[in-house]
Order: C-alpha cells, then sequence, then structure tokens
C-alpha cells in the first residue's frame, strides 16, 4: 500500500543551500542543449499567456501539483505523438519542467529532434517555482503549498512549502 509522506521545513534550515549550489548541481547532471528560462520570466509569460508549459514530471507528482495550466506529458511514458497531437505547430513557445530541471532536459531534447524550434527549460524547476513563492495548484486546480519532493534526497533543494513523498 502506497502513503504519502508530508514534510515541512523552514525556509531558514535551507539559506545554505543557495543558487550557487543549484548551480553546481545543475552544471553536474544538464548538458545545456536546451536553454533555461529563469522561474521569474516564465512568470511574466506565464501572465501574458504566451508559452505553453509542459510538465515533464511523473503522474502522481503532477496531481500533487503542477503550474497552473501546465499541461502533463510525464517523463516514464512521454510520447512525441501525443505531443504533436497537442501542440502541431512546431515553432510554438514551449517551457518544459520537472522538479529541478533534469529530467525535463531529456524531454526538451526529445521535443527538439521531434522538429520543434522554440523549447526552453525551467531553471531549478518545480522547486524553485515554489522556492520563489509562485503559485501551484493540486488535481482539483486549487491552490496549494504541497509539492511532490521526487525523493528524500532531491527534495532538500525545496525550501518553500509542504514536501509530500511516495512511501511504499
Amino acid at each position: 500500500m502506497k502513503t504519502l509522506l508530508y514534510i515541512t521545513f523552514s525556509l531558514t534550515f535551507f539559506q545554505g543551500l543557495g543558487q550557487s549550489a543549484l548551480q553546481e548541481l545543475l552544471q553536474r547532471y544538464n548538458t545545456r542543449s536546451v536553454p533555461y528560462i529563469s522561474v521569474e520570466a516564465l512568470r511574466m509569460f506565464q501572465q501574458q499567456g504566451n508559452r505553453v508549459v509542459l510538465d515533464t514530471r511523473e503522474r502522481n507528482e503532477y496531481e500533487v501539483s503542477h503550474i497552473q495550466n501546465a499541461t502533463f506529458v510525464g517523463f516514464s511514458d512521454f510520447s512525441e505523438a501525443e505531443i504533436d497531437s497537442i501542440l502541431p505547430n512546431k515553432e510554438t513557445p514551449i517551457v518544459v519542467y520537472c522538479s529541478l530541471g533534469i529530467r525535463s532536459e531529456e524531454i526538451a531534447e526529445k521535443l527538439k529532434k521531434a522538429g520543434y524550434t522554440q523549447v526552453e527549460n525551467l531553471y531549478g524547476g518545480i522547486f524553485e517555482w515554489k522556492n520563489k513563492g509562485y503559485p501551484v495548484v493540486n488535481s482539483e486546480n486549487q491552490p496549494t503549498d504541497s509539492i511532490h519532493g521526487y525523493s528524500k534526497s532531491w527534495s532538500k533543494w525545496l525550501h518553500n512549502g509542504i514536501i509530500v513523498i511516495d512511501q511504499e
């Protein structure tokens, strides 16, 4: 039976895990084959409505919370054919995200290989989005402070919110 573990952390506990540490993490795991977009820039574009936002996490992560109006495309079950049915215009500006921006880079690379020309990866993912105080919604499209932490070790990057982790 799967249960959820909720963990709340204080922002002050994680002040030592600043932008330079996040930058080091992303440099270690990402190739930068896809340009980053900052959470601040995405927030501005989101308010203007001129970017398609794709959530590349797993379904259980998306259902806990996601950026409002983001479309779930998944990671393990990602389908280029499904994307083509959602976004038939290859020039559509797209922003992909996951927890931190590592899995989403892989999906962004697949989108680029499929011919999409304007793909950006959200720097720091949904964790950075929430750390900056930007809103997320749950599966009922209601505001929430809960964020799926992906794992105990990766959840340390979320400073602002309620961490939810699946427990087996």
